[in-house]
């Protein structure tokens, strides 16, 4: 166990849910009726590009699963999902590929 009382989990939780929210909607909100500079619009568009693979990248290189060991399942997964979303140019199918990839080499494997 961490030592923390699920009170105290909780509330972290909960602040940081608060927290989230207050900043998105100081953007959408309070800032929504107004234009979005063009520089802006533009940089704002990679923000799923630049936080996903960031989320991705450290449980392909480092699963907790295998000890921290890269495991050549889930780097072939990752090759495939990558090769799917450049020939496809969807998000979708670049998914589904490296889901594929990696549920079929588990089960042969």
């Amino acid at each position: 166990m961490s030592g923390y009382s699920d009170a105290a989990i909780w509330f972290v939780i909960l602040a940081l849910g608060v927290g989230t929210f207050l900043l998105r909607w100081s953007f959408l909100g309070a800032a929504g009726r107004r234009p979005v500079p063009e520089w802006a619009g533009r940089w704002l568009r990679y923000t799923a590009v630049a936080v996903l693979p960031a989320l991705v990248a450290p449980l392909v290189i480092w699963p907790p699963a295998t000890g921290g060991t890269p495991d050549p399942m889930r780097l072939a997964a990752a090759a495939a999902t990558v090769a799917a979303g450049l020939v496809t140019r969807s998000t979708l199918w670049a998914i589904i590929v490296g889901g594929v990839v990696l549920t079929a080499g588990f089960w042969l494997g």
